[in-house]
């Protein structure tokens, strides 16, 4: 595993009194994870906070900044945006945002959770009788021995 650098320690002080955050190696990164949940990034020295469709406007009235990334030539933005600038460095303001990132976290799982259909219970299986014993199979005779029966030697023509 990767030795956490310092932002990523300092990180992790910010967001003490969230509770037991959790930092994961990650893709060059680092995922911060809650209750089991990611619901947030840390990119190249930059914090990023999971936001969702009830909290996004926020993070956008702030003036905060998703999480973009480069694919197949095509920038694709996340759901992971910076956290106000008063907030970067302080843990009693940041931690109203990461409690937002953390609710919309969960929300993400509840949804996920509702969209997969529920695991059909299996019905119980039944204890098989003991199978019935068979017969003994009798076993063939012999197939006769066949004696090889000698041809004559095929009779040479004479042409003239």
């Amino acid at each position: 595993m990767p030795r956490m650098d310092s932002f990523v320690e300092y990180t992790l002080e910010l967001l003490e009194p969230l509770g037991a955050v959790q930092a994961r190696s990650m893709f060059g990164g680092w995922g911060l994870y809650f209750g089991g949940r990611m619901f947030g990034l840390i990119i190249q020295g930059q914090l990023y906070l999971k936001t969702d469709d009830v909290t996004r406007a926020d993070f956008e009235a702030e003036g905060c900044r998703p999480f973009i990334y480069q694919s197949r030539g095509k920038e694709q933005p996340m759901s992971y945006w910076t956290p106000p600038v008063d907030a970067e460095d302080d843990g009693r303001r940041l931690l109203p945002w990461a409690r937002r990132a953390v609710d919309a976290s969960n929300r993400a799982a509840m949804k996920k959770a509702a969209k997969k259909p529920p695991a059909a219970k299996k019905a119980p299986v039944a204890k098989k009788a003991p199978a019935a014993k068979k017969a003994p199979v009798a076993k063939k005779a012999p197939a006769a021995k066949k004696t090889a029966v000698k041809k004559a030697p095929a009779k040479r023509v004479r042409r003239s």
